[in-house]
């Protein structure tokens, strides 16, 4: 019997790759950059399943070339890249790679949360351009305090429960806005859930934890940054659509806010010419914050795991869709 077929579209990790070449008849896109769609919906005319990441756009001119199609395992926790009703409508499965990355993730946010208060970017390039003539002086790239203030955590999900744990050891006072109550993130870590105004004015750092939809699109634009402190700083490790990046620039051009600390944009990869890139109250980074060995190893086994289950007619252990199951059972 044939083993079934799966176009991966960029190499993975080997620890899942190797497992998926195992048990399927596997082609892995061999660029860096993403293939274009047009070559996903060529290479899903035969296929069984596909992997996909954020950055592939998996939607219903997809699906319409993959008469074949079974199965989309997104190596990612976030999906908002597949059009996941209409693949259900369709019968077809759609995992993701939830919790492995929620540590990893939440260090990072804490990685920008640091350097752009400490202004960690902006000390290195002083000291290699050649700028640093006295060796020592008070007023010398002075920053902002992390431990005893206030952070606010948008969205309390595991990743955003992760950044606020942390921050007990701080001894931050922490404040969260979500639209579901975490009481036990209330009870452990004696977080206070607040109104989303209220949580942007009295914050002195602002972290976002959002998943992109349609409610969180742009959440954070000109009239709620104009509520933070002047000396309060914005960090994104969420979605880059979650943040008007026009506002965002006026708000620091401005100095309605002291920094900000991104890794994902509103265009991925951001163009060069992006003015917050011209501005030295901000820290950049390229979308890497589940970016460890460890963790996108974990996360290719992960893939691997939801493809072995579902061709072996197991339920996948990260089903988003499991409504599909009434429509097309195993």
């Amino acid at each position: 019997m044939p083993k079934p077929k799966v176009y991966v579209t960029r190499k993975i990790p080997e620890r899942g790759l190797k497992i998926i070449r195992e048990q399927l008849e596997t082609e892995v896109w061999p660029d860096y950059a993403p293939p274009p769609k047009k070559v996903i919906i060529g290479k899903l005319a035969n296929a069984d399943a596909l992997v996909s990441l954020l950055s592939d756009k998996i939607d219903a001119e997809v699906f319409d070339a993959a008469p074949k199609l079974k199965i989309v395992a997104q190596i990612a926790v976030g999906f908002d890249n597949i059009d996941v009703k209409e693949a259900t409508k369709r019968g077809i499965y759609v995992t993701n790679t939830p919790e492995v990355l929620t540590d990893t993730t939440a260090d990072f946010a804490w990685a920008l949360l640091m350097a752009i208060a400490r202004r960690m970017v902006e000390a290195d390039r002083y000291v290699r351009t050649g700028q640093w003539k006295v060796g020592w002086h008070p007023e010398m790239l002075q920053g902002r305090d992390i431990h005893g203030v206030t952070i606010g955590v948008v969205g309390a999900g595991r990743i955003g429960y992760g950044v606020a744990k942390r921050a007990t050891g701080f001894g931050m006072k922490i404040l969260y806005y979500d639209v579901i109550p975490r009481p036990e993130m209330e009870k452990e870590l004696g977080a206070k859930r607040v109104g989303l105004d209220t949580l942007l004015k009295e914050s002195d750092f602002v972290s976002l934890h959002v998943p992109l939809m349609k409610e969180t699109y742009h959440m954070i634009n000109e009239e709620k940054l104009k509520l933070m402190k002047k000396t309060a700083y914005l960090i994104n490790n969420s979605r880059g659509p979650v943040v008007d990046e026009k506002a965002l620039y006026k708000a620091l051009k401005e100095e309605w806010i002291a920094g900000a600390g991104l890794d994902v944009f509103e265009q991925e990869p951001t163009p060069v010419n992006n003015p917050l890139l011209k501005l030295d109250n901000v820290v950049v980074a390229p979308h890497i914050s589940s970016a460890s060995y460890e963790t996108r190893s974990k996360m290719a086994e992960m893939v691997a795991e939801n493809l072995v289950a579902f061709f072996e007619k197991r339920k996948p252990p990260n089903l988003v869709n499991p409504e599909v199951m009434k429509i097309k059972p195993l």
